[in-house]
């Protein structure tokens, strides 16, 4: 049997992807797939700020968690070391090179934008009961999905 020979820069290549590693008491507990990753998350790293890394990271536990929830329940986000509360996840984005935002609304139906440096990042997903006047759940993280695709795609060509 041989073994791969790799040369520096695979090595150094191979060092540097993403990797998600999780482990749960309940061997059943769904965890992100590394193999489900948006493509732009699976090759070599590109350069990205440390905002986009963070956003397109918060994308894939946002929709991990969305994959546990019923019909009845949506995905929102409580933040910690503050009093900014619950907000339902409607939208998210960020500001290079360090800013992410989280766009919603609070319990009260308020509207809501969080923005956070990316260094204070610190946000707990929760799930709270679907709009009444909906007929489905909203799942906001399989749309900033297809977003990051999309947004991968056009730079590819473009």
């Amino acid at each position: 049997m041989t073994d791969d020979i790799k040369t520096t820069a695979e090595a150094v290549e191979a060092a540097a992807l993403p990797r998600l590693r999780e482990v749960h008491a309940n061997p059943d507990h769904p965890v992100p797939d590394e193999g489900a990753l948006p493509a732009g998350m699976q090759g070599p790293p590109e350069r990205k700020s440390p905002a986009r890394w963070a956003y397109e990271r918060l994308i894939v536990y946002i929709q991990n968690f969305e994959k546990q929830l019923d019909g009845e329940h949506e995905v929102a986000m409580g933040f910690t070391g503050g009093d900014a509360g619950v907000i339902r996840i409607e939208g998210m984005g960020y500001f290079d090179p360090d800013l992410v935002t989280f766009y919603g609304s609070d319990p009260s139906g308020a509207q809501t934008q969080l923005i956070q440096h990316v260094t204070q990042l610190n946000v707990m997903l929760r799930a709270l009961p679907k709009h009444i006047d909906q007929p489905e759940a909203n799942r906001i993280g399989f749309q900033l999905a297809r977003e990051l695709e999309t947004d991968i795609d056009e730079n590819a060509t473009g």
